[in-house]
């Protein structure tokens, strides 16, 4: 964060971070400064001429520190950007584990991967969306622990939309895990279009799959193909394991858009996908565990330019609509995911929610599991 500038004898610092970060960072510095001389925890410079070279008042107390003065600079709220930390809060003996892959938008937050996340029943993985990053995200979910996300075993998917940032991440889904030892076709389930998108990846990469499979290299002649299944609502899965229903969201221009309702032996995990407030969602979602729904801050809203404020507004759910709709439907949890904060701290988007909401509520990161 603070950082010397080489070769400088003065020990001069940097906070090295995006220009706005730094311009933010040196202001408040400056203001921060200036205020400390007044209170006498700085030294006051004397007047000179300029031939003079430069002498300093005894301080009254002794001059902070950088380490102290960045304190200072925290403690007045000055807001750097830091990665989240994953959390574990599921409980060892649970047989379902709600894994989030991904929690993005289309922005490119590092920190954030595309659309994604993982439901997984014992040693079996169902992912929601294939945004970028996914396979990624799931080898790192492996050496957390969840054995059912190792590469070669990601066999399902269901699809909530087709929109980009949801499924970026199909190509690398599909063709990944075959080149490490897949052995079975890709269950993809999704809305219509869907069919037409596989046939089209697999085209695209028909050069790669024919060295791999003619070539020098090992590999078998079924694990990159895909199985699709285009979506009404319903009961669109069932296995041992698991009963998935899908059913109709409202999102902007779409046609075709799905939440999907996750039954297994311990829970009930309903999933918004991209969606407005939804009489549908609210019934789909009654008596569930857990609700993972997308958010956007309606503070920081405001401030949007209004073109992008009419687009939000019939395509996604605010702080202050989610803490309505899970008013609603009163799930044990409420999880928050593709958060547009525009600004917004993840502590404030929680407070916007549950200064409306009284139920446990969590705004997800990347590889919680919960």
């Amino acid at each position: 964060m603070l950082a010397p500038i080489p070769g400088d004898d003065r020990r001069s610092y940097l906070f090295w971070g995006t220009r706005p970060e730094r311009e933010l960072w040196l202001t408040s510095l400056a203001w921060h400064r200036d205020s400390l001389k007044v209170f006498g925890f700085l030294p006051r410079q004397q007047s000179q001429s300029v031939d003079q070279a430069p002498t300093l008042q005894a301080p009254m107390k002794p001059a902070l520190t950088i380490s102290a003065l960045a304190a200072v600079l925290l403690a007045a709220c000055v807001h750097v950007e830091t990665t989240p930390a994953p959390r574990t809060l599921a409980s060892p003996g649970e047989r379902t584990r709600l894994v989030m892959l991904g929690t993005g938008t289309p922005n490119a937050d590092p920190a954030r991967s595309g659309p994604s996340l993982a439901i997984v029943v014992d040693d079996t993985a169902y992912l929601v969306d294939s945004g970028p990053g996914v396979v990624r995200r799931a080898a790192e979910a492996a050496k957390r622990g969840v054995e059912a996300l190792r590469v070669e075993n990601l066999r399902h998917v269901f699809l909530t939309h087709l929109h980009s940032d949801h499924t970026l991440g199909l190509p690398d889904l599909i063709f990944t895990p075959w080149v490490l030892e897949r052995d079975q076709p890709l269950q993809v389930f999704g809305p219509p279009g869907t069919r037409a998108m596989s046939d089209h990846l697999t085209a695209a990469w028909s050069e790669d799959t024919e060295l791999r499979l003619n070539g020098l290299e090992p590999a078998n002649s079924r694990g990159y193909l895909t199985e699709v299944h285009e979506l009404e609502p319903g009961l669109v899965y069932e296995d041992e394991l698991v009963k998935v229903h899908a059913f109709r969201v409202p999102h902007g221009s779409w046609m075709h858009s799905f939440g999907f309702r996750f039954e297994t032996p311990d829970r009930v995990i309903v999933v918004s996908g991209d969606t407005t407030p939804s009489d549908e969602l609210v019934r789909a979602a009654k008596d569930c565990d857990t609700l993972v729904h997308e958010v956007y801050s309606a503070f920081t809203y405001k401030g949007r330019p209004d073109v992008w404020k009419k687009y939000h507004a019939v395509f996604h759910t605010s702080t202050v609509e989610l803490a309505a709709i899970a008013s609603q439907i009163q799930p044990r949890l409420l999880v928050l995911t593709h958060q547009l904060f525009w600004g917004q701290s993840e502590e404030g988007l929680l407070t916007e929610i549950r200064d409306l909401y009284d139920g446990e509520v969590i705004s997800a990161r990347d590889l919680d599991i919960l």
